[in-house]
């Protein structure tokens, strides 16, 4: 099996929109902020930004050249001082879940960008809260937890120096 995290191109951004939609969806489980669109589909409000603003980064996550999931990585200039990475929004298709694809991608971007990083989870989201806490496990990361409202949700942040 072979992993690889790719940066999308502009070219691709239809994928990437589909694949927000079913993001989106599993989000709106725990969530009341999400609703389907007319239509038929979720979208993601600031959808465009990805490809107009500096500092947000869009990845594939592929296994044997397939689309599997992605990664939306936030840095500077887009960050605060504060910090150096946030890894905004990820998902993977659900039958690539619980493999050890989504580890191993992981762990290639933290060796590619070292620095400070922080991860935000809705507190509701216990699938996503659990996810990064194995990540954390597996890779030995030490992070800090604090719960913020964001949006009007409750939300777990987790941050952490690579």
């Amino acid at each position: 099996m072979t992993v690889s995290l790719n940066p999308i191109s502009k070219d691709e951004k239809h994928i990437l929109h589909n694949l927000y939609s079913l993001y989106l969806h599993d989000l709106s489980e725990f969530t009341d902020g999400l609703d389907i669109s007319t239509n038929g589909s979720f979208e993601f409000d600031s959808f465009e930004l990805i490809w107009e603003r500096e500092g947000l980064t869009p990845y594939f996550f592929k296994k044997d050249m397939e689309i599997v999931g992605f990664l939306l990585l936030l840095e500077r200039p887009f960050l605060t001082k504060d910090y150096d990475y946030s890894i905004n929004d990820i998902f993977m298709l659900k039958k690539f879940r619980r493999k050890g694809i989504a580890l191993s991608l992981l762990e290639e971007l933290f060796k590619q960008k070292k620095g400070r990083y922080f991860v935000v989870e809705l507190a509701k989201n216990e699938p996503a809260v659990l996810f990064w806490r194995n990540i954390y496990r597996e890779l030995n990361i030490v992070f800090e937890e604090t719960k913020k409202i964001v949006d009007n949700e409750e939300c777990l942040v987790q941050s952490f120096q690579i």
